[in-house]
């Protein structure tokens, strides 16, 4: 049916009252319970499927979803062979003759564990303090299905207009999001003419204001190893003549990134900055001030010259932007053939292995990358060691298309009407592989990109936690923006 002059305008302020009600009376035990469940992605769990704890998330998402007496709701776990499930549901729009459709994304895998995190904290262990949902996976991002049904189901309860919603929720995305394109091949006649689509996979640049996404990077991962003997040998006896596979480790690496600036050496790796983005990124850097680079965890410590703090790579905001966004990086993320410092002996180790965790831009080809990375590092050995790097894949960054005028327009309002501040930009520096292929897939599509792992939320490491009172306002935001869509 066509709108009409009866149709209720969105009440943003009842959107909020109702939704705070609903996660602090629901939803908040509902992402507890998740948390406690370790259903870490494939490329950390190869026994996923008789783990089982996939399964549970989705059978209990999906479980919820239903029960939320949505009109009109389809809902479907599909599976493909071989693949992680899917959850799949359909909403049709209400009072509007439009064909188009609003996508929703999130996922329900999770990082591994990690270590490090703080007495009465852990991964599987849901623990509220000051606001703050700690535990693996709650920001990152299983609370993104309870968060779009619950929009969905304001939209109702207020009668107000919305499109046609359809709702993608993989259980993939921490392993490069490698069963996503099947499905979302298989899907494509379901997901029907797709112009608007909310990602709640990203970040935000503080707690108080809604943020919109710009750019992602992409990645490029693999392992490095150099083998120079068969066992190890007594390092009294053979150090000297025999090389250190760390120390080859050191020269290999020497030739794709600058040590002493962090530098990347190969010039393909890099690419120009968009002026827009440029734009964007002073403008946040006026917002944001210092916070982009003193929320990090910096080590503090005292020396005979007074106390001192680990310092990042620049101390300027629009630098330290740029080079979390638009600048690739190396990180050695894990480590193979170094025993723990109680077991090292003193022998002269047969190997030494890296896993390389390498971000691209968002306009770099990161599957090329890979292969330039194999060239760098394998080619000519030093003391014809046998150096290998095997790669684990490839994911291609993203740079948002413009944003339309009605969008920018719903994104602002929306932020004033729940937080009382504009919208932010920001670029963010990881990876959503969903992104790309829903770029190519529907490229007139308008992209709501935001989520809520903003200052210290530490999405993979320890201490991960879900801002709550930000979760709340952003659920509400996310509906008025379903609303606002034309």
């Amino acid at each position: 049916m066509s709108t009409s002059s009866a149709t209720p305008a969105f009440d943003a302020a009842a959107a909020a009252a109702h939704l705070t009600r609903a996660w602090d009376e629901d939803i908040t035990q509902q992402i507890s319970d998740y948390i406690a469940i370790p259903a870490k992605s494939p490329a950390f769990a190869a026994d996923w499927r008789e783990q089982g704890h996939i399964e549970t998330v989705v059978r209990r998402a999906a479980a919820w979803a239903e029960s939320q007496q949505v009109a009109g709701l389809k809902l479907d776990v599909v599976r493909l062979p071989g693949r992680t499930p899917v959850i799949f549901f359909e909403v049709p729009a209400a009072h509007s003759a439009s064909t188009q459709t609003a996508l929703m994304y999130g996922h329900l895998d999770k990082q591994p564990e990690f270590e490090g995190w703080r007495s009465g904290l852990g991964p599987w262990t849901p623990v509220i303090q000051d606001d703050r949902l700690y535990g693996r996976g709650g920001a990152d991002d299983g609370y993104a299905i309870y968060a779009s049904i619950a929009a969905i189901k304001e939209l109702q309860r207020q009668d107000a207009a919305h499109p046609r919603i359809v709702g993608l929720f993989e259980t993939c995305e921490e392993s490069g999001s490698t069963d996503l394109l099947p499905y979302v091949d298989a899907l494509k006649a379901r997901l029907g003419d797709v112009a608007l689509v909310v990602c709640l996979d990203s970040g935000a640049g503080n707690y108080d204001q809604l943020w919109l996404t710009t750019s992602l990077r992409g990645m490029a991962s693999g392992t490095l190893k150099v083998e120079i003997l068969t066992e190890g040998v007594h390092s009294g006896d053979s150090s000297g003549l025999v090389p250190s596979s760390f120390r080859i480790v050191r020269q290999v690496l020497d030739r794709l990134e600058d040590s002493s600036t962090g530098r990347l050496l190969p010039a393909s790796f890099h690419c120009e900055v968009p002026p827009e983005r440029l734009v964007q990124a002073r403008a946040t850097a006026d917002i944001l001030g210092q916070s982009v680079i003193g929320n990090f965890p910096w080590v503090h410590y005292d020396c005979a010259s007074g106390p001192q703090a680990a310092l990042a790579t620049t101390s300027d905001p629009v630098q330290a932007l740029l080079r979390r966004t638009w600048e690739p990086t190396l990180s050695i993320t894990g480590a193979e053939g170094l025993p723990a410092l109680k077991d090292a002996g003193n022998v002269l180790r047969p190997y030494t292995a890296f896993k390389l965790s390498l971000r691209v831009p968002p306009l770099v080809d990161a599957a090329a990358c890979v292969a330039e990375m194999k060239r760098i590092l394998e080619d000519n050995a030093p003391y014809q060691a046998r150096v290998t790097f095997h790669a684990d894949g490839a994911a291609n960054g993203w740079n948002a298309p413009t944003v339309a005028p009605w969008l920018a327009g719903a994104l602002d309002a929306a932020s004033q009407a729940q937080f009382g501040a504009p919208c932010g930009y920001i670029g963010q520096g990881g990876t959503i592989p969903l992104m790309n292929i829903l770029s190519q897939g529907f490229p007139k599509a308008q992209m709501m990109v935001c989520g809520v792992l903003g200052p210290r939320s530490n999405a993979h490491g320890p201490n991960e936690f879900l801002h709550l009172p930000y979760a709340k306002r952003l659920t509400a935001a996310v509906a008025q923006v379903l609303a606002g869509m034309p």
